[in-house]
């Protein structure tokens, strides 16, 4: 079997090299005007894990603003909503969202693109650390 190769993406942190809130990340400067890509929208669980809440494409600064409102998204948003980003070129859109929706099935927006996926190096790790693993406490 041929492996097909990964595209490495640069995911957007904000200050201090921290993930960004998707409620206070600041989309007011122009460098956002045009600026086309794929997200992410996700939190972590209990244990450290991302859980992702939506996967979409088009222009950063408008998809993040409707979904800051839109309640299906906002359900999730006592959780401390993260969100990250990356410019790729548009003929690459389609199949990286679909290769995103695929590998990190999100719980809102379960409609990607029917194109071929196109795998690319996620923001986080999909695995938990070895060390997170419950040892049951012994009675003696």
């Amino acid at each position: 079997m041929m492996n097909q190769t990964m595209m490495n993406l640069f995911w957007m942190k904000c200050k201090n090299n921290a993930w960004c809130s998707l409620h206070h990340v600041d989309l007011s400067h122009n460098y956002y005007d045009n600026f086309e890509g794929i997200y992410i929208i996700w939190y972590w669980d209990n244990f450290g894990n991302p859980v992702t809440v939506k996967v979409g494409q088009g222009n950063i600064r408008n998809r993040i603003t409707a979904h800051r409102s839109n309640p299906q998204i906002q359900g999730y948003a006592h959780l401390n909503l993260r969100v990250t980003w990356t410019a790729i070129p548009s003929s690459l859109l389609d199949g990286v969202e679909a290769y995103l929706g695929k590998v990190l099935k999100p719980r809102v927006g379960l409609l990607f693109p029917n194109a071929k996926p196109i795998p690319v190096t996620l923001p986080f790790s999909m695995n938990p650390p070895q060390n997170r693993i419950e040892h049951q406490a012994r009675p003696y």
